[in-house]
């Protein structure tokens, strides 16, 4: 089996020392995303435009192996606040409404960074048979 590393411009994977993602065989995880764009946060303090933001995120690095939204089996969604569920809820029904994966939501105790109220992870799968279904 291939594993294949890409790695991001995020400044967290040269200091934790890990990958944005890694494909191993027929799955495919994207490390967790925040809504970061050019160093800053986007959408602060609006949890659905941060959710939307850091979802697009792990599906652009998704795409750089031939996957899209309808390929994700899985997602993770860590919250700030559990006053944000709805909002981060409806940003992932949006997104994954026409082909919903098994979902996570979890409140955690915060961030790195105070200004993040959502960080989410995908994992998708990808046909490495070449067979059609």
């Amino acid at each position: 089996m291939t594993i294949e590393r890409v790695h991001g411009e995020g400044s967290w994977e040269e200091t934790i020392g890990s990958a944005r993602a890694v494909a191993a065989g027929d799955r495919v995880v994207v490390a967790g995303t925040m809504p970061f764009v050019d160093g800053v946060v986007e959408g602060e303090g609006d949890p659905y435009e941060q959710a939307r933001v850091a979802f697009g995120h792990a599906l652009a690095e998704l795409a750089r192996f031939g996957l899209g939204a309808d390929s994700v089996v899985r997602t993770r969604m860590y919250l700030a606040h559990a006053r944000d569920v709805e909002d981060v809820g409806r940003a992932h029904r949006d997104r994954f409404g026409a082909a919903p994966p098994a979902a996570t939501l979890v409140v955690v105790s915060g961030f790195a960074d105070s200004r993040v109220l959502v960080e989410v992870e995908v994992e998708a799968f990808r046909d490495v048979t070449g067979e059609r279904s």
